[in-house]
């Protein structure tokens, strides 16, 4: 798939973010037919035969919507794969996506080569999901379709670097599809990304309490109640440094002013001692733009709303000048 045929197909340039337990397909139906890629994380269907249904219910879904109304824009969506040699599912998972023949497949944490062979075998696009310069040459090497910049202040497994310095420095040798990570929350912070040379805007936190989203009670309240400053960015509990709901951390028994030094020696997925996304809950620091639990439809409808505002300020900026 083309960066122009994805852009085509979509009602605003954002990709959803795969979050770990909270995607799943009412989640993902909900944002495509909203006109935005949505994106789930092969892991979150357990047990992993799981995922074959998930495929089948999700494209069965889309096609039925968009018979059913020819003249919206229905988005793709992506599945997500944890490329790290410590998910043992990786090879099972991949041969049930190249069945289903899904067009986007989102890696992390690894080199993709394998994955990126096989998902242009039947002509899909690979998207890597990087958080420094060297991480994006080698995804380009492995020959991925595009990157997603994982900039600092991103939900989950975030990176350190300022947006403006990773997409610059990306930009000078990589002209192909870019989608950028990092706190990104409002409609006019679509605009910047694009402003700044992306093509996408990659966000999850804005839709962690949309109605569709498979999460709890308990994490709704600390949503709608956190800020920027109650971000937490740390490797402690998985390996990979990222960002965490302070108040879930407080809840874990540990201070999160005061956390350990010593991560974890290899990577791990939450399987042991505190649930990572279970007890201790991702967000980015774009979780201040989270007022209230609602459809996804209308942050949805809203985003294009402030979208759409601040493009027009740009615009009458320069009429100005």
């Amino acid at each position: 798939m083309s960066l122009q045929q994805l852009r085509d197909q979509l009602r605003l340039p954002v990709i959803s973010a795969p979050m770990f337990i909270v995607s799943q397909p009412a989640l993902v139906i909900a944002q495509c037919t909203s006109g935005i890629v949505g994106s789930f994380p092969a892991l979150n269907a357990r047990p992993a035969e799981q995922l074959d249904q998930w495929l089948s219910d999700i494209q069965a879904a889309l096609a039925d919507y968009q018979q059913r109304h020819p003249d919206q824009q229905v988005a793709p969506f992506a599945v997500n794969l944890i490329v790290h040699p410590s998910n043992q599912r990786l090879e099972a998972d991949l041969a049930t996506l190249v069945r289903h023949r899904v067009r986007l497949v989102i890696t992390s944490l690894h080199a993709p080569d394998k994955v990126v062979e096989a998902v242009h075998s039947y002509g899909g696009s690979v998207l890597h999901d990087v958080t420094t310069v060297r991480h994006a040459q080698r995804a380009i090497k492995a020959g991925v379709d595009g990157l997603i910049l994982v900039s600092a202040g991103a939900g989950g497994h975030g990176g350190r670097l300022s947006p403006f310095a990773l997409v610059n420095e990306v930009r000078t040798f990589y002209s192909g599809p870019l989608a950028l990570a990092g706190a990104i929350s409002h409609g006019g912070d679509i605009v910047a990304a694009q402003a700044m040379g992306a093509d996408f805007a990659y966000m999850g936190t804005r839709f962690l309490a949309a109605n569709e989203a498979h999460t709890d009670e308990r994490y709704r309240r600390m949503l709608i109640e956190a800020q920027a400053a109650d971000i937490v960015y740390t490797p402690l509990f998985t390996g990979v440094p990222g960002n965490y709901l302070a108040a879930s951390i407080r809840d874990s028994g540990l201070d999160p002013d005061a956390l350990p030094d010593q991560a974890p020696e290899s990577l791990s997925l939450g399987d042991s001692g505190v649930k990572v996304w279970k007890d201790v809950l991702g967000a980015g620091q774009g979780v201040g733009s989270i007022q209230q639990c609602q459809p996804l439809g209308e942050i949805v409808s809203a985003l294009e709303v402030e979208f759409e505002e601040a493009a027009a300020r740009l615009t009458q900026r320069r009429v100005d000048e």
